[in-house]
């Protein structure tokens, strides 16, 4: 089976978020062509179910596709920090609760074609409210406990859009199901 391959590559731009290179590639005809490769942080994401089956959802908009939905906490993973502990911090920081001990739920590439960006999100069945305020207030515009069962309604109508949200909650919903 022959493959792409990467001859090299030099970087085009670069901040403490992303470097962006491109990279000459070899494609399995022989032919090379140049190819965008965004490297980003390995992303961090939580959520925690609760006695009702619901879900801790964060509402927020993205200035960037302009649009409001449903998400999870997330953030990148520092270099060297566990990804779960770095899961259970974002949490805590953008919703105000202390999720209980973390289980890795799934692992995921939403754009492998173009970007490194590895998602693994991790959920808890219990969580304490350690502030009335997150610390990151401005994560969202507000944070509400959503019955899981509501999931394929909510993305029915767009308010959940993003991919790691999409795959956790869909994986949450089916797991749950009887609970």
């Amino acid at each position: 089976m022959s493959v792409w391959q990467n001859l090299g590559e030099h970087t085009v731009y670069e901040n403490r978020w992303v470097t962006v290179n491109m990279a000459d590639v070899a494609l399995p005809d022989g032919r090379r062509l140049d190819h965008t490769v965004i490297r980003l942080r390995p992303v961090a994401v939580a959520t925690v179910v609760n006695e009702r089956n619901e879900v801790l959802l964060l509402w927020r908009h993205r200035f960037i596709t302009g649009a409001w939905g449903w998400e999870l906490p997330s953030g990148g993973t520092a270099e060297g920090e566990d990804p779960a502990a770095a899961a259970a911090r974002e949490f805590e920081e953008e919703t105000g609760w202390r999720p209980g001990p973390m289980r890795l739920l799934v692992s995921m590439d939403p754009m492998p074609g173009i970007s490194t960006s590895h998602h693994r999100v991790y959920w808890s069945d219990s969580a304490e409210q350690v502030r009335q305020i997150p610390t990151d207030d401005i994560e969202s515009a507000r944070r509400e406990w959503v019955p899981l069962e509501n999931v394929p309604e909510l993305i029915e109508r767009g308010e959940i859009r993003s991919a790691n949200a999409l795959a956790a909650l869909l994986m949450l919903h089916r797991l749950r199901a009887d609970a």
